[in-house]
């Protein structure tokens, strides 16, 4: 009786093929699984340990420094924040008694200056 293995190749093939799908390197476990999969169910964890009680709260200067340490790692990235500043420019530019209001007082500048 003749058993079939797979070579190196065809084991690396499989491999890859698992990963392409989004799926880590063995399969196996959380951290085979996709990441969006991976959400879900560190959501429920964090969902069910808020009803436990059992949850880390932040006080206000922890939440002031996580998000300050979030907004410079944000910033960093200059085509990011580009993009946001050009849909606040958009969206302010819309608003045609804000954009009046602008261009008088710009032009009340000039007149005293």
């Amino acid at each position: 009786m003749a058993t079939t293995q797979k070579s190196d190749t065809q084991k690396s093939d499989t491999q890859k093929s698992d990963t392409q799908k989004g799926e880590q390197s063995g399969g196996r476990g959380f951290a085979g699984m996709s990441e969006e999969e991976q959400r879900k169910i560190a959501a429920k964890g964090g969902k069910a340990a808020h009803e436990k009680g059992t949850a880390h709260e932040f006080t206000p200067e922890e939440a002031a420094e996580a998000g300050k340490k979030g907004g410079e790692a944000v910033s960093e990235d200059r085509e990011h924040m580009a993009e946001i500043g050009k849909k606040g420019g958009e969206a302010v530019s819309e608003d045609r008694e804000h954009m009046a209001e602008i261009g008088k007082k710009g032009g009340e500048a000039r007149r005293t200056g």
